[in-house]
């Protein structure tokens, strides 16, 4: 495959990584003329023929939406796409070693580059979370070291693509996914947020300060079920010298119930800051990660002597989106509200989803000026704002609109009204992509009677709500009344659409997995 030419401009040349799910190339950008990383992702791999292209769709879209994150932390994404049966995605090339490296090669890990490790981990998740975006998949081989001790994070939003079911078994009974690292709820097939990565985040540092992970076993499946139901460890048993608040952090990292992990990533960082290397100290080598807190902003190590650097690509980065303010509003006779109504068109019409919500966020306040806040114009433009937000992985951003949206609609039409209800399940929608599962769950369970028993049933909607509140379960750690309302949903689904309608299927392997757990 040496020479192949990806999307008619970037010539592969090494091979430098490869899984069951795709390869990682070094290649040349024949335009700019510069080193790039192209992975290659095999969407037939991957799912089943009917899902390729809903693959392909959810990649374009996910790759789209981080690579708006600007991030020191974060490679920057150049290109993506599809080339022939390939899915491609092209990154900054990255020079350094991967973390699991890293530790091999210093071994006891120094406790202080543990702690200056997570603290750079945490600056990444705070930003990426923000947006929001859950990585899903963070372990040793998914960062990088630079020469300058900087940390890069890898693989950013490809595992949401690969399989929104992460822990789904592979025919080699392998689940996608990294098990070592996987939290309970995601064991479980719950709902992920946040709280997802900070758990992957508490056994990367476990292994950092104790040598291993906290959960190791022969089989995926053995080393699931610890996560569920074994304690961790607490590292000072092995390693004395650690600091008593640092292994009281990990072993907040690791609680098994999210609602009892730290709130968020700023949280553990500030936590980690005390213990963070005084700046001014000396470095003790090459690709020390405590010299961007000993030597802020310092120039790179003499490039003239390379410290063993391995050229890894590096992945998809996050949206800043979620950073942004509100639009500065645009004086009504300055916008032709119209005329920007017509481009939104043309821009969604082209997928141009990024510029069809600035030209929204802008046109909205000039309405408001020119018709008045409640004016159906209005409404229908606040409409297509939050579900452009909403299709451009802007939840943060779309919530307080639809907020808007439920309280002006339910104020005219009642809270029964079917555009009230989708409205709500758009807000119950946004709660749960931005790690909120508890404000989530008390969204859905209010919509749930007005589907099942209301002027209007909707059974269709009824299930995927009832489907949604079961995972919300399993991620607030109700393990039994997540699989009492999965058992129950089956037993419906299957009388309304047999049992070998997708949702049935899709329950039963659910309900199996935990079985499973449960069993052993």
């Amino acid at each position: 495959m040496n020479g192949r030419v990806v999307a008619g401009r970037y010539e592969l040349s090494a091979l430098i990584g490869q899984g069951g799910m795709g390869q990682v190339w070094t290649a040349y950008d024949q335009r700019l003329d510069r080193r790039v990383a192209v992975k290659l992702l095999r969407p037939d791999r991957m799912a089943a023929a009917s899902g390729a292209e809903e693959m392909r769709r959810r990649f374009v879209r996910e790759c789209r939406v981080t690579a708006q994150v600007d991030h020191p932390g974060l490679v920057t994404v150049h290109d993506a796409g599809g080339d022939g049966d390939d899915l491609f995605l092209v990154m900054q090339y990255v020079e350094g070693v991967d973390l699991a490296e890293h530790i091999a090669g210093h071994t006891p890990y120094p406790w202080p580059w543990a702690v200056s490790v997570a603290a750079q981990m945490c600056a990444v998740l705070a930003a990426v979370h923000a947006v929001p975006i859950v990585h899903r998949d963070l372990k040793p081989r998914n960062v990088m070291v630079k020469p300058d001790g900087t940390l890069t994070v890898l693989d950013l939003g490809v595992a949401s693509v690969i399989d929104t079911d992460t822990t789904r078994l592979t025919h080699t009974g392998t689940p996608i996914g990294s098990p070592a690292y996987m939290a309970p709820e995601q064991a479980m097939g719950g709902a992920v947020g946040p709280y997802t990565d900070l758990y992957a985040l508490g056994v990367l540092l476990h292994e950092l300060l104790s040598g291993d992970v906290p959960f190791a076993g022969s089989t995926a499946l053995g080393v699931l079920h610890r996560h569920l139901y074994e304690a961790p460890e607490p590292v000072r048993r092995q390693r004395p010298e650690v600091p008593e608040p640092l292994e009281a952090l990990v072993l907040r990292l690791l609680a098994k119930d999210p609602q009892h992990r730290p709130a968020g990533a700023l949280e553990v960082y500030e936590h980690l800051a005390p213990l963070l290397p005084a700046r001014g100290g000396s470095v003790t080598g090459p690709l020390d990660p405590t010299r961007p807190f000993l030597r802020p902003h310092a120039p790179w190590p003499d490039a003239s002597t390379p410290p063993g650097s391995v050229p890894v690509p590096a992945s998809v980065p996050g949206p800043g989106p979620g950073f942004a303010s509100a639009p500065t509003p645009v004086p009504a006779e300055r916008l032709d509200v119209a005329a920007a109504v017509d481009e939104v068109k043309r821009l969604l019409g082209e997928g141009g989803i990024t510029q069809a919500v600035d030209i929204l966020g802008r046109v909205l306040p000039a309405a408001a000026a020119e018709h008045g806040e409640h004016s159906p114009v209005v409404r229908i433009l606040r409409k297509q704002y939050a579900s452009t937000l909403m299709d451009d992985g802007q939840y943060r951003r779309a919530l307080p609109e639809l907020r808007r949206l439920v309280d002006d609609r339910m104020a005219t039409a009642g809270p029964g009204d079917p555009q009230t209800l989708e409205f709500r399940y758009d807000t119950a929608q946004c709660l749960e992509q931005l790690g909120k599962p508890a404000a989530a769950l008390t969204e859905y369970r209010a919509l749930l009677p007005y589907h099942e028993g209301g002027q209007q049933p909707d059974p269709a909607r009824a299930f995927d709500i009832r489907h949604r509140i079961g995972h919300l379960l399993l991620a607030l750690g109700d393990h039994t009344g997540a699989q009492q309302q999965l058992r129950n949903l089956l037993w419906d689904t299957e009388r309304v659409y047999g049992p070998y309608h997708p949702l049935p299927a899709e329950l039963r392997r659910a309900l199996d997995r935990q079985q499973q757990f449960r069993g052993r």
